[in-house]
């Protein structure tokens, strides 16, 4: 197999705000072909969205033009090109933005674009509103000689999927193809997360190792298969476990379906080939679905918060006096807020040898349409209490005048209704035609389950002992996958956590729609909680937002294992 038989795909951004010199380390560090930077996500959106109302000629992502001013010549030497969804709700004022920069540096570089994703129109009311297209854009770009392309929303995967369709000459209905840059995509598209960041079994690793983890590239090949590595000599670990972390995160069911492909995530294998190599073989794909997703953000109102700081004895009637004290202060007001939440998190502990430890915290969070309502009447009432109210009163911080959050929910239109574009780098438009056919999104029947272990003596602990977890959010729902390191381990995981045991561990799940869906490829576990985030991480209705460690969290509650995992 020759280089040319390899398309060497990295990353150099998992959000907005990742780490800024990546780009350069990437650049530097190794052989690279195409290096991708994913910076969009359903907040970004929304940020993105206010800022274009303040100036519509923004409303990309700014760190990217300063990585470029950075990077561009090194990019061109190198021979490296450079695909990044940081144009976000404009990607022809950043490709106008990256030209500028192109010939204030002297740097001879064809810039493209992709566009068509914006569907704010059809949408009256929404901030934003952007179809998740998918590679074929930015194939077009790629086969015309664009050395930078630069597109709104696509899906993360297509970062990878336009490149690798533009090298091997794939046609919309490769679809095994496609979906193994799918996959290889979603692998990249979290940057570090695949290089041992935010992964469960971090300290078995070593902390000087993963003190600043590489970050990520594929080498893929012709049939869709690739190997998923970093560049040498740079921190952080590629194993299987890091990588079946990252093919759980944010999925769902076995069909994980986007605009070029559905690629079935059951088929996915997984070997080490080395250190810090891991291959992935063996996946097929599926027409992908007949419509797009569409994420619509909006401004869902104004909400404001303080958090009490209850100290020592009697933590309970503390928290019910300032219960009381500032229930009758809403009662008294002109406009009280519509929407009240009170959350205790029991931090403290008796005997407690720092104050902090001896201290608990109550979280009152309020959210109305008029701001007032949770402005300076809100803040008054709770700062009046600071010597009329419970011993020791004082707050984490003063509370603010209130701000506005932000609402997403998913929309889906027809394939043939939106007109993704590919801007060439002569200015040239060309039509990108949506997939040959649709194919209806249906769940996967349960697959065969392993026997389950022998009975035997069982010790309580907690389930991180033999299991990882990778979680996070799609909108207002939160998913959590769990895999087992060991047969074994898999054994008994595919019959005890069912989706009631996963209610009993997480009690806020208990009213909620779970669903369980099982991978025996990845020897994993795939929890679908909706509702869990309200209406997502820009409305804040959690403690944690966007379900981040609502995995970890789960591998700390504790079951009755076997003894012979322990």
């Amino acid at each position: 197999m020759t280089s040319r038989d390899i398309l060497r795909i990295g990353n150099a951004s998992g959000f907005y705000g990742d780490r800024f010199d990546a780009m350069r380390e990437m650049l530097t560090g190794g052989e690279l072909d195409v290096l991708t930077g994913d910076y969009l996500a359903e907040l970004t959106m929304l940020i993105l969205g206010r800022d274009r109302l303040k100036d519509p000629a923004a409303g990309y992502a700014r760190t990217f033009l300063r990585q470029l001013e950075e990077c561009l010549g090194l990019a061109h030497e190198r021979g490296v090109r450079i695909v990044a969804n940081a144009g976000g709700l404009n990607p022809a004022g950043l490709a106008e933005r990256v030209r500028e920069l192109a010939g204030r540096l002297g740097v001879p570089v064809r810039v493209a674009h992709v566009e068509g994703d914006d569907r704010t129109a059809a949408h009256p009311g929404a901030l934003a509103a952007h179809a998740y297209l998918g590679g074929f854009g930015i194939a077009e770009c790629l086969r015309a000689g664009a050395d930078i392309v630069v597109t709104g929303r696509v899906t993360d995967a297509a970062l990878v999927t336009g490149p690798a369709a533009a090298r091997f000459g794939w046609r919309p209905d490769d679809y095994d193809r496609l979906a193994g840059a799918v996959v290889a995509g979603h692998v990249l598209e979290c940057g570090a997360q695949a290089t041992g960041g935010n992964y469960a079994f971090f300290a078995e690793h070593g902390l000087d190792r993963l003190r600043r983890p590489g970050f990520p590239l594929a080498e893929i090949h012709e049939d869709g298969g690739c190997v998923v590595t970093k560049h040498p000599g740079t921190g952080g670990v590629v194993d299987v476990g890091t990588v079946t972390a990252q093919l759980l995160y944010e999925t769902g069911g076995a069909r994980y379906a986007g605009p070029d492909v559905t690629a079935r995530l059951d088929t996915v294998r997984l070997s080490q080939e080395g250190p810090d190599r891991v291959r992935i073989e063996g996946v097929r794909g599926e027409a992908p679905p007949p419509t797009l997703k569409v994420g619509l953000n909006r401004l869902g109102g104004f909400r404001n918060e303080v958090t009490f700081v209850l100290t020592g004895l009697g933590v309970e009637d503390k928290a019910a006096l300032v219960r009381q004290q500032m229930r009758d202060a809403f009662d008294a007001a002109e406009s009280p807020p519509a929407e009240v939440r009170w959350d205790l998190v029991r931090t403290d502990r008796p005997d407690a040898d720092t104050e902090e430890c001896a201290s608990a915290l109550l979280r009152l969070v309020v959210r109305d349409q008029d701001p007032k309502a949770v402005g300076r009447a809100f803040s008054g009432a709770a700062i009046e209490l600071a010597l009329a109210g419970y011993p020791g009163f004082h707050v984490l911080a003063p509370p603010g005048k209130g701000a506005p959050y932000g609402v997403f929910e998913a929309a889906h239109v027809p394939q043939d209704a939106v007109e993704h574009v590919a801007v060439l780098p002569d200015g040239r438009r060309v039509a990108v035609p949506p997939a040959p056919q649709g194919r209806v999104l249906a769940d996967v029947s349960g697959p065969a389950l392993p026997e389950p272990l022998p009975a035997g003596p069982v010790r309580r602990a907690p389930l991180g002992l033999v299991a990882g977890a990778r979680s996070g959010d799609k909108g207002g729902d939160a998913n959590v996958g769990v895999w087992a390191r060991s047969r074994d381990a898999w054994r008994w995981l595919a019959h005890e956590l069912t989706a009631d045991r996963f209610r009993q561990l997480v009690p806020e799940s208990r009213t909620l729609t779970v669903t369980r869906h099982a991978l025996p490829n990845l020897r994993a576990l795939n929890f679908v909680v909706e509702g869990i985030l309200g209406e997502g991480v820009a409305a804040q209705h959690r403690f944690d937002p966007q379900a981040k460690a609502l995995g970890e969290w789960l591998r700390s509650r504790h079951l009755d294992i076997p003894e012979v995992l322990l």
